[in-house]
């Protein structure tokens, strides 16, 4: 049976962990009280009205519970009744997943809607052998770029900790298993961003079964030497940029903007990078369920979003804007349904690709 951990579990875990390091160690760990529901280190909230913060977080949590309760039910023990229930009442999956998964489910739920708990199950024994029988040659450049990992999250501060150990594990295990890919930088983060939520074993599959597309197009093209599909889904979104935003596509173009200048790491990392993380595990959700069109969604979203202030910068004011969006644009109960409703055409993306292999 699959053991299901709330957010304060999953804190006090890391901050076990740590004890087991020494008392040395414990002094660089904030308290929970400097840190959110996440792990994340939090930023000065000193102007919100406790009284108001207080009924917020009652009114957040009531409603977790209520949805942790259904979600419970359409799961089953441990993802027994995850299949039949996809089979019986898709849409029913795929609006609750829009919303956003419990985060006390999340991990069990992104390993059952992406196919990874299908890949452990038939081979046990495999990571094991990866981490400890077998040598990359990417461990010098693994180790170089660890610290440079969700730098502000508790479980990857300590150097030599035990989450800067488990993404290390991760990312050799997977850069001997698929030697033509190896390790790339932005690998760190999807490996880092499934370790918060699930062992090192199933984050190794879950990043498995994305690179080598277990129930989606394979993302390993984002890695490979001259990043093939990021030059793939650049020109793409390039192209409906155009298509939906035509005057601010034509801006782009006289102020001499393409998208590699700013989306470049949304594809690569899946927007885990410098997006806020509440908002990045909520396009995760909706990621591992639907695919790679939610990225190209949200960024079109984004930029609609922004449409006014955006078309009127110059070139430099512009690239600051496109790397740093206002917060409220990076709220997802706005920014979501906004990118739902934004219709891009599998078939769309189909001739894309077939004109830029030309």
């Amino acid at each position: 049976m699959v053991e299901v951990i709330d957010s304060a579990c999953r804190y006090d875990h890391h901050v076990k962990e740590y004890k087991l390091l020494g008392d040395s160690v414990m002094e660089r760990v904030p308290s929970p009280r400097a840190l959110d529901k996440f792990g994340l280190i939090k930023q000065d909230a000193s102007n919100s009205p406790e009284g108001l913060l207080k009924s917020r977080l009652n009114i957040e949590y009531e409603r977790e519970t209520r949805r942790v309760r259904k979600w419970r039910k359409m799961i089953g023990v441990g993802g027994s009744d995850w299949k039949h229930y996809v089979r019986r009442k898709p849409h029913v999956v795929k609006r609750r997943i829009r919303k956003g998964i419990p985060d006390c489910l999340r991990g069990l739920v992104w390993q059952l809607i992406s196919g990874s708990r299908d890949l452990l199950l038939m081979n046990p024994g495999v990571y094991e052998q990866l981490v400890i029988y077998e040598t990359s040659a990417s461990e010098l450049d693994i180790i170089r770029d660890i610290s440079r990992t969700f730098p502000s999250h508790v479980f990857f501060q300590q150097r030599h900790g035990p989450g800067q150990r488990s993404l290390y594990n991760v990312l050799k295990a997977y850069s001997v298993f698929d030697r033509e890919v190896g390790y790339v930088q932005g690998m760190g983060f999807l490996a880092g961003f499934l370790l918060l939520y699930m062992s090192e074993e199933d984050a190794f599959w879950l990043l498995v079964a994305l690179l080598k597309g277990a129930v989606h197009a394979p993302m390993e093209g984002l890695y490979q030497a001259g990043l093939p599909l990021v030059q793939q889904y650049l020109f793409q979104f390039d192209h409906l940029v155009r298509e939906h935003l035509p005057k601010l596509g034509e801006h782009f173009s006289q102020e001499m903007i393409n998208p590699s200048m700013y989306a470049s790491q949304w594809f690569i990392t899946v927007f885990s990078y410098s997006f806020p993380f509440h908002l990045a595990l909520r396009i995760w959700d909706v990621f591992l369920y639907e695919g790679v069109k939610i990225v190209f969604k949200v960024g079109l979203a984004l930029l609609k979003y922004c449409h006014d202030d955006l078309i009127k910068l110059p070139f430099e004011k512009l690239i600051h804007s496109l790397r740093n969006f206002p917060e409220d644009a990076m709220d997802p109960d706005t920014l979501l349904p906004m990118a739902y409703s934004i219709k891009v055409l599998s078939l769309f993306l189909s001739i894309l690709s077939l004109c830029y292999s030309f």
